[in-house]
């Protein structure tokens, strides 16, 4: 094998395994590790200083806090000097294709259209995908197909590597027809929705949306020539209109198109805070509205005033709300599928909202990625395993939905291992539902080794042995905290102590009656210990040294160790010890001795 499990990856290594085309592999992070004090060496892989496998004691916490905070301060030097240039991301506008094989289109919904003559197949769904299969039907890769891109393949077409296979304009969203039809514009009045503007290429006057307080909802509908409604679209503030009242389109046609904001300076000012944001577990402002579940939409703007109405109806034909302000730009369409936690309107993600919706796994990726991005556009590169350590501390405690048989409390926040090992506490144990004869209260939680005890004395004694039911086990759901508040919830409340809000932190412990085990850095800093890392580290402490000879002896010592053995031998038999003899000097000495007073 190239690599075998628990091996450390190598650069070496890395390359045989890219050239064996394996696109990822499953390895340990510091975000999965087990380990509840601190984290494991396997898990953590190599030390960024040595290129080997790290040591047991090394205080990686400081060195990942290092690596976030090192950059930032040069980088925001750099800015005051340029005075913060915008720098723009390069915007990508098409998919080429990394291997050769067949094209197999997914719930694209895609319609050929003809424009000025040339035909091309446009998708009509948002979430549709494009994937690349070999001979044998295994998917090699995909993507996500954006609303309105022109599919440049159809399904089953052969394809070589580096060929385009989708393509679109990065800087407008189009607004499609889903049905032929005859347009019919409703709430659409100049000066109140939308207001008139010289168009460029030389058309007539072109209409933009203007953001609008009020009970009009400007929507573009198509109906067929009886006047039956086939298919309506809101549109969101600053769309220009593309087509005329009264006309008659096709199916794909494009009746509005919406400039995409251009995003703003991508720099570390920008940046910084960002970052902050992310490890404050802050909401950003003017966030996207996720989807709670996953099913069917259905879009409704009477339901609340100045809102606008995403339900969303799953397999279950369970129905959730969610209303969108007025004027925002949605992603979705009446009859779209949609996963639960996608983004029904532009904006950033709440990290609250993706724990509770999509679960850790998937906030883990998305918090990485967020605080990569900022370092990334200013070319500083920077490990995974640093920033996977914090969310790793702010991901670490739970807070409690229901206590079962443990001793824990309702809502109470406490550490994920603590929770985990109370469980497994209860887990041994049964409570007892019926005593029988034996001596076993009602009700009481004992062991199932002790309740097997005392049923086999009953049955012996000819008596009804006692029943016992499994135990429940606590629920608990993880909490997401920002890094200051995570410090404040610390197991160590001299460590929180150290840092801020010093006496809420010390009266709360002194309620509780805590005991700091002087186990992290911060605590034994704090009162002048060497602290537990490096070569401070535990098991280095204690440490003792194994003699394999004894060494030699002198022979003087040899002498004080035989008269003190046989001192001991002769109390042991009984003997009284002599009392201490001190040898007093005479006056007449002692003037004649003056050296040896002294001494």
């Amino acid at each position: 094998p190239i690599v075998s499990h628990n091996e450390l990856i190598t650069p070496t290594i890395a390359e045989k395994i890219e050239a064996l085309g394996i696109d990822s592999v499953q390895v340990r992070s510091p975000l999965t590790c087990e380990t509840s004090r601190g984290v494991c060496a396997l898990c953590y892989g190599t030390d960024m200083s040595t290129g080997r496998l790290v040591e047991e004691g090394l205080a990686v916490g400081t060195i990942a806090a290092q690596s976030i905070g090192e950059p930032g301060t040069q980088l925001t030097m750099r800015t005051f000097h340029t005075g913060g240039i915008a720098a723009r991301g390069l915007v990508e506008n098409s998919y080429r294709t990394n291997f050769s094989g067949s094209v197999e289109i997914r719930e694209c919904n895609e319609i050929e259209v003809e424009t000025e003559g040339v035909q091309y197949l446009t998708a009509l769904k948002r979430n549709g995908e494009i994937a690349v299969l070999d001979d044998k039907g295994r998917e090699l890769e995909k993507y996500k197909v954006p609303y309105g891109a022109i599919l440049k393949m159809a399904s089953g077409s052969k394809v070589r590597k580096g060929q385009i296979l989708v393509e679109w304009d990065p800087h407008r969203t189009p607004i499609l027809a889903e049905k032929s039809g005859v347009v019919r514009f409703k709430d659409i009045e100049i000066g109140e929705t939308v207001r008139q503007d010289a168009a460029k290429s030389g058309r007539a006057e072109e209409l933009i949306v203007i953001e609008h307080t009020g009970e009009k909802h400007p929507q573009i509908i198509i109906e067929d020539t009886s006047g039956q409604i086939l298919d309506f679209h809101h549109l969101p503030a600053k769309a220009r209109i593309e087509v005329q009242e009264g006309q008659k389109i096709d199916i794909g046609h494009m009746l509005a198109r919406q400039p995409k904001e251009v995003m703003g300076s991508a720099d570390i000012v920008g940046g910084l805070p960002r970052v902050t944001e992310v490890f404050e577990a802050r909401t950003p402002k003017d966030p996207a509205v996720m989807a709670e579940i996953s099913g069917r939409v259905e879009l409704y703007s009477d339901k609340r005033k100045g809102k606008m109405t995403i339900r969303i109806i799953s397999e279950s034909e369970q129905e959730i709300d969610h209303h969108v302000p007025q004027g925002k730009h949605l992603l979705v369409h009446t009859g779209d599928y949609i996963r639960a936690g996608d983004a029904l309107t532009e904006g950033p993600l709440i990290p609250h909202d993706i724990l509770n919706i999509k679960g850790e796994e998937d906030l883990y990726v998305y918090m990485l990625e967020e605080v990569q991005n900022v370092y990334r556009a200013q070319g500083v590169p920077l490990s995974d395993k640093h920033i996977e350590i914090i969310l790793r501390q702010m991901l670490s405690k739970v807070r409690v939905l229901s206590p079962g048989d443990t001793d824990l409390l309702p809502n109470e926040v406490v550490d994920k291992f603590y929770f985990r090992d109370r469980n497994n506490h209860v887990a041994t144990k049964a409570r007892i539902s019926d005593p029988g004869d034996t001596s076993l209260a009602l009700e009481a939680l004992v062991s199932k080794e002790e309740l097997k005890e005392a049923n086999a004395v009953a049955e012996a004694e000819g008596k009804s042995p006692a029943k016992g039911k499994r135990t429940r086990a606590a629920t608990a759901k993880t909490l997401l905290l920002g890094i200051t508040k995570a410090s404040l919830q610390a197991e160590s409340f001299l460590s929180g102590a150290s840092f801020q809000e010093t006496t809420k932190v010390l009266t709360e412990a002194s309620l509780r009656g805590a005991v700091d085990e002087l186990t992290g850095l911060k605590e034994n800093v704090l009162l002048g210990h060497l602290i537990p890392a490096g070569t401070g580290f535990d098991p280095y402490q204690k440490m003792r040294v194994e003699r394999l000879v004894e060494p030699p002896v002198s022979e003087a010592e040899e002498e004080q160790q035989m008269l003190h053995e046989a001192a001991e031998t002769a109390e042991a038999l009984g003997a009284e010890r002599a009392p201490t003899m001190v040898e007093v000097m005479a006056p007449a000495d002692a003037a004649e001795a003056p050296g040896r007073l002294e001494g």
